[in-house]
């Protein structure tokens, strides 16, 4: 039984850096065939899917995130972080990661409980 949670700051000023950091137990994130994503949902809208760290430590980014958007991993701790450069107000939204079982990334079967970020000054 695989476990996923999310830490980090709740609130970051805007142009400033959004890191999360998601702590997974019960599994290894580099066991073959998982994948490892990034999903928001700002207030009153829909999840948007962000981005994948695969278990060979390969990402993928959402086009409209991509310049802005890092992931990455630490395997001695079994973590995997997200980094969001330049953030605005749109940015704020429930940040949750979650674990693919494939390469199908749309496929996910866990999910940490989610934390909320907001973007203020």
């Amino acid at each position: 039984q695989v476990q996923l949670q999310e830490s980090g700051p709740g609130l970051v000023k805007p142009s400033q850096t959004l890191s999360l950091t998601c702590s997974v137990s019960g599994d290894s994130i580099t066991t073959s065939y998982y994948a490892w994503s990034w999903i928001r949902q700002p207030p009153g809208k829909g999840l948007e899917w962000l981005g994948v760290i695969g278990p060979g430590g390969n990402t993928d980014y959402v086009p409209s995130l991509k310049s802005r958007t890092s992931i990455s991993r630490d395997t001695s701790k079994n973590q995997f972080s997200l980094q969001l450069r330049s953030v605005t107000p749109e940015d704020t939204a429930v940040y949750y990661c979650a674990k693919s079982p494939g390469s199908d990334y749309e496929v996910l079967d866990y999910w940490g409980q989610g934390t909320q970020v907001t973007v203020s000054s």
